[in-house]
């Protein structure tokens, strides 16, 4: 029974008292400096969002259904979902567009006063509801109460994105203090939510903050030695119209440090867990060797995560893509014009920040639970099994 015990205290090494002190030190230490730069760029006014109309006056916008279509012509005979008893109406197809409507569509569209329908949108709604349903159920399903504070973690990390990055942004506050404070409040909650209060997660957290400072610096940097303006992009341009006084320069900035976020927690979290895991199969391990046998994980992590980054920067640029390629012109032209060059910088920063992250989150992790007093040699039996392993 006593055997029993003792086997699993050592499946969960825990740190001692003094690193423990330490560690909270560190994040009260960053907790602080993060509410400091909270309230250094804090929005004093949210009045300006949502405050451009999306019709004009005696325009409104409904949702109508789609009964028929004349194949000849694309018009389709659609109803009003707020007044099906209004009869069926005429909904013209869009000259330039690349599809067309199908019986039982749901589509908002704008009725202006004289009663003529115009195209808005598709109502995606229901299918995207579908697959939140299923993504929260497969979560809570697969990963219990740690699903759980993942998602309540990633709800408050989107509330710290919409009122106070947005605002924060739309003042012109600047965006590397942004950049910062949002990334490193919302990790924390994400992370003590998803994995709970204790030295592994903590290392995971300032390891992602490692990380995220560098990428920072290097983002600082490339944006103003590239010149990326922001102003190519169609979001840059809708927001110029809107008469919003916004740096695009800064917004840019700002993007390329939240948007490595993701990826670079998943690193982080994984090669502390790496880490743990180790010293609980290897008690006798020094911190030296637990940081090499780390690595060894961590470099394959490090391999199949930068082409991760890779493709889905390629993904979510395709069209853009696609777009450059029709221009007679260089491969190096073409990968360091403004349509593409930002998400080459941003594939190049994010990656670089995401391999030192690895061996700074290896390291801390090793120092934390590190047994210096290394027992190979005392232990016949522990001194040929790390022989084998190695």
């Amino acid at each position: 029974m006593g055997a029993g015990h003792s086997h699993v205290l050592e499946d969960r090494p825990r740190a001692s008292e003094r690193t423990t002190t330490v560690l909270t030190i560190a994040v009260g230490i960053v907790v602080f400096l993060t509410m400091a730069g909270a309230v250094a760029v804090w929005p004093s006014d949210w009045s300006f969002l949502r405050s451009v109309p999306t019709t004009y006056e005696g325009a409104s916008w409904v949702d109508v259904t789609v009964d028929s279509v004349d194949d000849a012509t694309g018009v389709a005979q659609v109803t009003i979902d707020e007044d099906p008893e209004s009869g069926l109406h005429e909904l013209m197809p869009l000259e330039l567009a690349t599809f067309s409507y199908s019986e039982g569509d749901s589509i908002r569209v704008l009725m202006v006063d004289d009663g003529t329908l115009i195209f808005g949108d598709f109502n995606r709604g229901p299918p995207i509801l579908v697959l939140l349903v299923l993504y929260v159920v497969l979560v809570l399903a697969i990963a219990w109460w740690r699903g759980l504070g993942a998602l309540l973690g990633l709800v408050a990390a989107f509330g710290v994105v919409i009122f106070f990055t947005v605002p924060a942004l739309f003042e012109g506050a600047n965006p590397v203090v942004v950049g910062l404070v949002t990334g490193s409040g919302a990790l924390f909650v994400l992370l003590y939510l998803a994995h709970g209060a204790n030295a592994r997660t903590t290392t995971a957290y300032l390891g992602t903050l490692a990380g995220l400072v560098i990428t920072t610096l290097l983002a600082a940097w490339a944006v103003e030695a590239s010149h990326l303006t922001g102003f190519w992009s169609e979001e840059g341009t809708h927001l110029e119209l809107a008469g919003r006084t916004v740096d695009l320069q800064a917004l840019v900035l700002c993007g390329i440090i939240i948007a490595g976020l993701g990826v670079l927690n998943d690193v982080t979290v994984t090669q502390a867990s790496a880490v743990w895991e180790l010293r609980a199969a290897r008690p006798d391990l020094s911190a030296w060797s637990l940081f090499a046998r780390g690595m060894r994980i961590g470099r394959d992590h490090i391999a199949s995560t930068v082409y991760t980054i890779a493709f889905a920067y390629v993904g979510a640029a395709l069209p853009t893509i696609m777009l450059v390629s029709l221009y007679d012109q260089s491969i190096g032209m073409s990968l360091t014009s403004a349509e593409i060059a930002e998400e080459v910088v941003r594939t190049l920063v994010g990656s670089i920040g995401l391999v030192l992250a690895v061996p700074l989150t290896t390291g801390i992790g090793a120092l934390v639970v590190g047994h210096r007093g290394a027992l190979e040699g005392e232990n016949t039996a522990v001194s040929e099994s790390a022989t084998i392993e190695e």
